[in-house]
């Protein structure tokens, strides 16, 4: 594949990464002047501890910026996780221990309450080292910037000097848009307290622009005037993010369907400062399995850890490049199939023609953090074991199945069954062990077979007996398949055969291939599973 093929595959390819590149393409036709890198943005907010939806922003973030290089031929490009940790702390989230450290400094900047956990300097200082970790983990390249950093320095005076020349014009864009209680207090900029630290919600008036100077009343009812530099003050959200674009020069930012209306307004404030809006892409929200949008503050979505507990890195990267426009439910029933799916993907990536390979989520994936190129390294790579195949192996062996009874009987069906000839195996050995333990044991409940399929299952025992320890899956599939066509036993399809025998032996509705099963757990062992069954 040369440079020249990938442009032009890239340029008519309509995967969701090259349209959204397309964007910036069409922004800078020439490259950005000066040879400038375009700069992609992606925003957190630290009130609590992050989330897939947090994550997944990065990543869908960079799947656009390799998108882009890959269309211009590789111009330059930076990426910045930005952290609105000035923010004043509006609630107490659910999940966060210690809470009355937080109940007791609400109103406050996230950066200048202390630490609920103990480990750092600040309860925004926890949460931005939690993301930044498992960026780093992911392998992601970005620069990490955290407003109260900004705000202190003074790298963001001249832009807060122009919010304040621009000040009256941004209120005609704000106020319309608020509730008419709302319009009397609301204001582009929000002091801080000089004696509580509270972010004030208050009307500001400004007094000079060019020494950041203005004047609010207090919450003791005194009238204060007091500079914007040096953390002094903040910006209202809308004012705040149209801010960023404007000093930081963003030229792309995705983000949710809840923000569209701040999107809209923010667009029109950068364009007051004397900026332009960036490109970006609005996307659906994910779901908690009860259809509730998830939240920081609820904790009712997965976190981070728990998708990885239960699942791969991999995984988690194929899911979230999926339907960015379409709402997905994020919980960990959907784990097990995006891991299968991944590695189904990977495995077909090597032998398709590129426009195929373009729109293959894999394509992607292994370009996040730069290490695959040209060569295309990874693609065509697989795992000798399904993940569902795994869980139903563990969910025979039982709750307190261990790592390694998993490759003993791994090494019926795989050369050289060891964590370390098959890194990727083991990492699904791990998840699927943990899946086991929280999920699937304590729901298994084999039932006793009915006549026909009792003897059925005497039938299957006998010809396993035939078949011997060193049967092929397929053979074993074929003995499983012959059975359920026999019209003696009184199955009205084969789903119903393969439906016994999940019940009876594995004790769900869903299973297997059972060959696949058969092989990897053993005939003789597969066999002792019937004897039970029989014996129900």
């Amino acid at each position: 594949m040369t440079e020249q093929a990938l442009i032009e595959a890239a340029r008519v390819s309509k995967a969701w990464p090259f349209q959204e590149a397309q964007k910036l393409l069409k922004r800078y036709p020439q490259g950005k002047p000066n040879g400038a890198p375009v700069l992609f943005e992606t925003g957190y907010g630290p009130s609590g501890l992050p989330h897939i939806g947090t994550f997944q922003e990065v990543l869908r973030t960079t799947l656009v910026r390799r998108a882009y290089e890959a269309l211009t031929g590789g111009a330059p490009t930076r990426l910045v996780a930005f952290s609105d940790d000035m923010d004043g702390l509006r609630k107490v989230p659910d999940n966060i221990p210690n809470a009355e450290v937080l109940s007791a400094n609400l109103g406050k900047p996230l950066s200048r309450i202390p630490d609920p956990f103990g480990t750092h300097e600040s309860f925004a200082h926890h949460n931005n080292a939690m993301l930044r970790d498992f960026l780093d983990r992911f392998g992601f390249d970005y620069e990490f910037v955290s407003a109260s950093d900004r705000y202190n320095s003074g790298a963001f005076d001249a832009a807060l000097i122009r919010v304040l020349e621009c000040n009256q014009g941004i209120l005609d864009i704000m106020l319309p848009t608020l509730r008419e209680e709302r319009r009397k207090t609301y204001s582009p900029v929000l002091p801080v307290s000089p004696t509580s630290g509270v972010v004030l919600q208050v009307p500001v008036e400004v007094i000079d622009a060019a020494t950041g100077m203005i004047r609010f009343t207090d919450e003791d009812g005194s009238v204060v005037e007091q500079s914007v530099f040096g953390g002094k003050a903040k910006l209202q959200w809308k004012v705040d993010w149209a801010m960023r674009w404007y000093a930081l020069g963003v030229d792309y930012e995705m983000c949710g369907k809840d923000l569209t209306d701040s999107v809209i307004q923010s667009g029109k404030i950068v364009q007051v400062l004397g900026g332009r809006k960036p490109e970006g892409l609005i996307y659906e929200l994910f779901l908690d399995e009860n259809g509730e949008k998830i939240s920081k503050s609820k904790g009712n979505g997965l976190t981070i850890e728990q998708w990885l507990t239960y699942g791969t890195e991999e995984s988690l990267g194929f899911y979230l490049f999926r339907e960015p426009k379409s709402a997905k439910q994020l919980h960990a029933g959907v784990i097990p199939k995006a891991v299968d799916e991944y590695w189904q993907f990977r495995g077909n990536l090597a032998d398709q023609a590129l426009d195929k390979q373009l729109g293959n989520p894999v394509w992607h994936l292994l370009r996040t953090n730069g290490e695959s190129g040209e060569d295309n390294s990874g693609a065509g790579d697989s795992v000798p074991v399904t993940f569902s195949l795994l869980l139903n192996l563990v969910g025979v062996l039982g709750s307190d199945a261990t790592a390694e009874q998993v490759w003993s009987y791994l090494g019926n069906y795989v050369a050289d069954a060891t964590p370390e000839a098959h890194p990727e195996l083991g990492e699904m050995v791990r998840a699927a062990l943990a899946t086991n333990r929280d999920f699937i044991a304590p729901t298994l409940q084999r039932r006793a077979p009915h006549a026909n399929e009792a003897e059925a299952l005497k039938v299957l025992d006998a010809e396993l007996e035939k078949a011997g320890s060193e049967a092929t899956a397929e053979t074993l599939q074929n003995i499983v398949y012959e059975i359920g066509k026999n019209e003696t036993f009184g199955f009205e399809t084969l789903r119903d055969w393969f439906k016994a025998l999940y019940e009876t032996l594995l004790g769900s509705s869903q299973g297997p291939r059972m060959g696949s099963f058969i092989a990897l757990y053993g005939v003789p062992e597969t066999r002792k599973l019937i004897a039970e069954a029989l014996s129900a």
